[in-house]
């Protein structure tokens, strides 16, 4: 027979659990939510220079949902939150909203207070996460590391962006790319043997890489645009693409060995929607089977920090996970940022 604790939450109440169990946060529901807008392929010819092929050949994208002027972040986030609360059987109280974006709706305040009022969650913690597209992935090890300490129960983690505002209406390969959208996640405590249990972790960054993925305007350093061009958001493709299969591979590899996973073992790479080839690369160098890498890229673009939670929502909704999947998630963002995450596939509905 085991031993018995008592451990007191942040907000009153007590929870009886074994000695040794290991509290880790728990999968309990899934939602995402793009804009009704459809920029297609077939629209970016009318405005550059290109064509279906160049685009799709690059990139693996035919077309990508846009905000409509006025939409904002939140209201995305909004949407794919209420979606994923309800998604969810039976749960305690949300203790916990997470935002993981790089377009709030303003510089200050933060975005995910607005969000969890709007959400009727007023008085709960909630803050933002700016680590571009592995901002999920963070926001992913923050709400476990504050579930596996017991300073909350339970949070909604969602991941938003509205790329369109930050895109130069004249470059055509960033508006080729990205997309806007919102994807939710709801975490509760449980136990490290259940089913939708997150696992290994790993997170990294490199500050010598922060010239590869800029918005130079708008922060302290530039307070506005000195020059047109800084207002807008600036890639470096080809570095890009090195760093995030490198980074995301060396990532990947460290979650596995943590968790005691071979490539064989993953049913599902989650990564994030960067662009095909970049998925291709990853899951190719990891050694896993093509038709374990999910990818939602071609129908809804890059959206950064909504890409990974949109596609696991969209794989549910197609019945492409199935209860007990090992999953592996991982991503690569500006700043340099880069993470992973293995978690095993619960019962949704």
């Amino acid at each position: 027979m085991r031993e018995l604790v008592s451990v007191e939450h942040a907000g009153g109440g007590l929870t009886t659990r074994s000695v040794g169990e290991q509290r880790v946060a728990v999968v309990a529901g899934i939602a995402g939510h793009v804009p009704e807008q459809v920029l297609t392929n077939g629209d970016l010819i009318t405005r550059f220079d290109t064509s279906d092929e160049w685009i799709r050949s690059r990139t693996g994208i035919g077309e990508r949902r846009v905000a409509r002027p006025g939409e904002a972040t939140s209201d995305l986030a909004v949407q794919a939150g209420s979606a994923a609360l309800a998604s969810v059987a039976a749960i305690e109280p949300i203790d916990l909203v997470i935002l993981a974006t790089s377009t709030p709706d303003h510089p200050c305040p933060a975005t995910a207070p607005a969000v969890a009022a709007r959400l009727g969650l007023k008085g709960v913690a909630a803050f933002d996460v700016g680590a571009v597209c592995s901002g999920f992935v963070y926001g992913l090890a923050v709400a476990q590391g504050m579930i596996a300490g017991g300073v909350v129960k339970s949070a909604l983690l969602i991941g938003a962006d509205v790329f369109s505002t930050i895109l130069n209406p004249a470059d055509r390969s960033t508006n080729a790319v990205f997309g806007d959208g919102a994807g939710a996640m709801v975490l509760r405590a449980g136990e490290s043997d259940e089913l939708g249990a997150v696992h290994a972790i790993d997170l990294g960054s490199d500050g010598d890489l922060a010239d590869l993925i800029t918005v130079r305007a708008g922060g302290s350093r530039e307070p506005t645009a000195e020059h047109g061009a800084d207002r807008w958001f600036s890639m470096q493709g080809q570095a890009v693409y090195r760093h995030a299969v490198l980074r995301m591979t060396e990532s990947s590899r460290k979650v596995l060995a943590a968790k005691g996973w071979r490539p064989d073992d993953v049913d599902r790479l989650v990564a994030h929607q960067a662009n095909a080839r970049i998925l291709a690369t990853v899951g190719a160098e990891l050694g896993v089977a093509p038709n374990r890498v999910y990818s939602n890229i071609s129908t809804v673009g890059n959206t950064v920090a909504a890409s990974i939670p949109l596609a696991l929502a969209d794989a549910h909704a197609q019945g492409q996970l199935a209860a007990g999947d090992r999953l592996l998630l991982t991503a690569f963002g500006g700043g340099a940022t880069w993470g992973s995450v293995t978690l095993t596939w619960p019962h949704l509905r």
